[in-house]
């Protein structure tokens, strides 16, 4: 299989960034190794093992540790298991999975039967949505409660905003290397600027191969049967997954959604502030 990372020096760029993060959290962690059907997933876990387990899943183009800081402050009541997603710039296997499937869903169970817990929490942003949703229609059994952060998969926004938002600016970026074009993208999905963030995603955007397949939407059929408890955080002015517009479909679909709720003045990427509103939330479940 060819690696989706387009060369050694790049990947090597993108993985001293990846570790540049972990140790910035100043925490004290472990990595696992857990072998899948579908490829060795790398996990970051901190906390204490006598606390309940979480698993903390990180967007499109992200790595673990960006999750780690995303919802900081978990570890307090919490087992934490940050996920590196796979197929994704971090140090899990490059194995791309279908979004039109159920492998996104296995592939959580498989690592949750194979750390031989039960009762976990998700929590997951964006793309991490898609998968946590994925998981429960699969198998939610082992699934205690989860929490959804400007999730993917319930709502998609205006594919020409995200062309000349989105796409234009990357592709001029990929072309010219001018930083100002990972700016101006970051500009219409970050709340606020994130330093770490144009260092990284500049070093994605020429060095990783992105997934670009259009992200589908769950059915009304199986969101009617999930049982689990779902928490939502809508971003009010977020183009991507449009906050008011997933209100509306999340109400009308999930019938165990316990809480959703508008983030004002938050864009895709929440700030830090309003990550820590929802971690609180988190611990107070």
């Amino acid at each position: 299989m060819n690696s989706l990372f387009k060369s050694e020096k790049g990947k090597a760029e993108i993985i001293q960034l990846y570790d540049q993060k972990l140790e910035e959290l100043k925490i004290d962690y472990i990595y696992l190794n857990i072998d899948t059907s579908y490829g060795t997933t790398n996990i970051i876990t901190t906390g204490k093992d006598s606390n309940p387990p979480i698993f903390l899943i990180h967007g499109s183009n992200g790595c673990a540790p960006i999750a780690l800081e995303t919802y900081a402050g978990l570890s307090s009541k919490f087992k934490l298991y940050a996920i590196d997603v796979l197929a994704q710039p971090n140090k899990s296997a490059e194995t791309r999975l279908s979004m039109n499937d159920e492998s996104y869903g296995k592939w959580i169970i498989e690592i949750i039967d194979a750390l031989n817990i039960e009762n976990v929490t998700l929590a997951g942003f964006s793309f991490g949505g898609l998968i946590i949703l994925k998981t429960l229609e699969f198998d939610e059994s082992k699934i205690k409660e989860v929490f959804l952060s400007a999730p993917a998969y319930i709502v998609n926004g205006n594919p020409i905003k995200a062309l000349f938002k989105f796409f234009i600016p990357m592709k001029r970026f990929m072309k010219t290397k001018k930083t100002k074009y990972v700016e101006k993208f970051l500009a219409e999905v970050f709340t606020e600027p994130d330093d770490f963030a144009i260092n990284y995603l500049s070093k994605v955007f020429v060095y990783f191969n992105m997934d670009f397949t259009p992200v589908p939407l769950i059915s009304s059929t199986k969101a009617n049967a999930i049982k689990t408890p779902i928490s939502i955080f809508a971003a009010a002015n977020d183009i991507v997954f449009p906050g008011p517009k997933m209100i509306k479909r999340a109400k009308k679909i999930f019938p165990s959604l316990k809480k959703i709720q508008l983030i004002e003045n938050s864009k895709h990427v929440q700030n830090r502030i309003q990550n820590e509103l929802i971690a609180n939330d988190i611990l107070q479940q």
